[in-house]
């Protein structure tokens, strides 16, 4: 929903630091990349040194890619620039593509022509015992170089700026920390293995950090917009690290409209602004303000309405009653048991069309289980309809197996093989060079070809035997494999056409009328945004076919986040039998049960995370006075 609100100063109010909100996150790095740009010209002209505090992680690369092409396609230099990075993990070996030393060369340093003398970058390779003397030295060179001129900072969702942890102190310098144990889960998106991410790290204080004379902080994705709130909006605090920057002189903050979904002004302008009235604000405020009073829509009053701050909606609406009655109506028509539509019915309400009657649906899955996790009833109503249902599975998914479960299957067929007598001596020497991969692998994140191919067979043996309890016949089951993902390592490759064209074929084969996909771009691993773009792409190359016009997109959320109920656009209800087969469909992913290799930040099992999610959305419903359910599948159309 786009947010419409006046643009007065109250509208910031909240706001303790200057935040702009920029189109996208390229956007919000060509403004960071010119301004670094600016400088280094203005002060080459003075034969002056330009000193550059910068920053590692997804956040900061396109502003490297922008500097490179400026470096190589107009000529800036960066002869006269001086750089600290913010931090390293420790210990850290500078050859490990898991350092940020390799990071920096990969991304900026061996693209550019800046001295090698001139790259500071914190020493994870260093002796404990002269760690202390280390730091001290490195805080020395900042300042003889007359301290940093540009800052660059992401945030982590500790609220953590370099590796700056809650606790840390406003006086802190650089030193040596241990990492919060979110940090380290956060981590594992790299080092694939939570036991393999370093405990500790060389970073920047916070002290440090704000003696730049500019800071710039960076938010990409709908994940980091909680702790961009608490960061912008909350009090300053040790345990949110990322608030000293309140007291910053000179600090601007650069996100994209995702990262910006939790800010009061973007959420609940009402709260803090004059509002620019339309149906799509008025249903998201009612819809607030019943879940605030804990009301039910239809018994909400006009004392109500002027109480909490939402007069001026009465003026809009004219009669609060006729509000609710609107509001309310708008709701009940989200919720279906018919996610295909209902035949021979009529769709003037309803959010899905009556015909054709029996629909070609495309359910994408971006990893092996998102499609039974995130909408496993709703599958399965689909195809008892009588619905010709697809799913297709885009990535493998074997970087979220453990190497215990590769072993236990090749175990497998080496022992069955032997016993039927079947090739035994291939399957062993299969066996064999598996147990060597595990065995040499050490602290290396990359598995090997063959490892990353009996994984694959896991996770696609789990998914065909979902989709088949839901009752999807073999030939509508596909396994995509795009290739961006096939590195062995949790750094992926970005979008080519090759994967593109792997979905082009597979919706001009089917010709949908229905494509489910995964909007979850909370996703820790990112993987669901990328798989998400390349469906968005394939369907604008895609545009001049005339089935196109007659196909509908409908976007769900997976394992880490629900829509907000003003946000939701089709409501599937769950009776307790239809959350149970969901239930029993997860299970059937033996591999990512108990403990799976990316749990992000919950402890609970997927199955539970996703029964929980579906039974709060039904309360939510239930609360503010519509029909209560079991449980509830949303979705939000996406229309392109």
């Amino acid at each position: 929903m786009k947010i419409k609100f006046s643009q007065d100063a109250s509208a910031t109010m909240l706001e303790r630091m200057p935040v702009i909100i920029k189109a996208s996150e390229e956007a919000a790095c060509l403004d960071v990349a010119d301004a670094i740009a600016r400088l280094i010209i203005d002060k080459q002209k003075n034969n002056q040194t330009v000193v550059l505090g910068l920053a590692t992680g997804v956040t900061p690369i396109k502003i490297y890619q922008e500097l490179v092409r400026k470096h190589r396609e107009e000529g800036l230099s960066f002869r006269n620039v001086v750089t600290f990075n913010l931090d390293e993990y420790y210990p850290q070996s500078k050859t490990s593509k898991l350092s940020y030393h390799y990071f920096m060369h990969y991304h900026l340093f061996d693209q550019i022509d800046i001295p090698a003398e001139n790259i500071n970058i914190p020493d994870g390779e260093l002796d404990s015992d002269k760690m202390a003397d280390y730091c001290k030295f490195y805080e020395e060179k900042i300042d003889a170089y007359g301290g940093i001129d540009i800052q660059i900072l992401g945030i982590g969702r500790t609220g953590h700026i370099g590796f700056n942890e809650p606790g840390s102190r406003e006086e802190s310098l650089t030193r040596l920390v241990k990492l919060h144990p979110i940090t380290i889960m956060d981590a594992t998106r790299e080092f694939i293995r939570e036991d393999l991410v370093p405990r500790r790290a060389i970073t920047m204080g916070i002290k440090t950090i704000s003696k730049a004379r500019k800071v710039y902080l960076l938010a990409w994705g709908e994940k980091k917009a909680p702790i961009i709130k608490q960061a912008i909006e909350g009090p300053v605090s040790e345990e949110n690290p990322a608030t000293f920057l309140q007291l910053h002189p000179n600090v601007s903050v650069l996100i994209d409209p995702d990262a910006a979904v939790e800010l009061t002004r973007i959420k609940t302008p009402w709260v803090v602004s004059v509002v620019d009235w339309d149906i799509d604000i008025a249903k998201s405020a009612v819809i607030w303000l019943g879940q605030k009073l804990k009301k039910p829509i239809l018994k909400l009053t006009e004392d109500d309405y002027r109480k909490n701050g939402l007069g001026d909606l009465l003026g809009f609406a004219g009669d609060s009653q006729k509000l609710n009655v609107r509001i309310f109506n708008s709701l009940q028509h989200t919720i279906t048991g018919w996610p295909g539509g209902k035949p021979n019915s009529d769709d003037t309400h309803r959010p899905e069309r009556a015909n054709p009657a029996r629909k070609r649906v495309v359910i994408f899955s971006p990893h092996p289980d998102d499609d039974v996790i995130s909408m496993g009833g709703t599958f399965r109503k689909l195809v008892k309809q009588g619905h010709d249902v697809h799913v297709a599975y885009q990535v493998s998914g074997n970087i979220a197996v453990f190497d215990d479960d590769a072993r236990k299957y090749a175990e497998f067929i080496k022992d069955i093989s032997g016993a039927l007598d079947i090739a035994a001596g291939e399957f062993s020497r299969i066996h064999d060079e598996l147990v060597e991969a595990i065995n040499s692998k050490g602290e290396s994140s990359k598995d090997t070809k063959l490892m990353r191919s009996v994984k694959g067979f896991i996770r696609k043996g789990e998914a065909s035997a979902g989709a088949r309890f839901i009752g999807l016949k073999d030939e509508n089951i596909h396994f995509l494999n795009l290739p961006f993902y096939e590195t062995g390592e949790a750094r992926k490759n970005g979008l080519g056409q090759e994967d593109i064209d792997i979905i082009k074929k597979l919706l001009t084969a089917v010709k949908p009328h229905q494509i489910f996909a995964a909007g979850d771009l909370r996703d820790p691993h990112g993987t669901h945004k990328v798989c998400f773009d390349a469906i968005l792409m394939a369907l604008e190359e895609l545009k001049q076919e005339a089935w196109i016009k007659d196909c509908w997109l409908w976007m769900y959320r997976g394992a880490w986040h629900e829509w907000e109920t003003d946000e939701i656009e089709m409501a599937i209800p769950l009776s307790p039998v239809d959350l149970m087969y969901k239930r029993k469909a997860i299970f059937k992913h033996q591999s990512q049960k108990d403990t799976p290799v990316f749990p992000g930040n919950d402890p609970r099992e997927f199955w539970q995370r996703a029964e929980d999610r579906n039974r709060q959305t039904a309360q939510y419903f239930d609360q503010l006075g519509l029909t209560e359910y079991e449980a509830i599948e949303a979705f939000v159309r996406y229309h392109y």
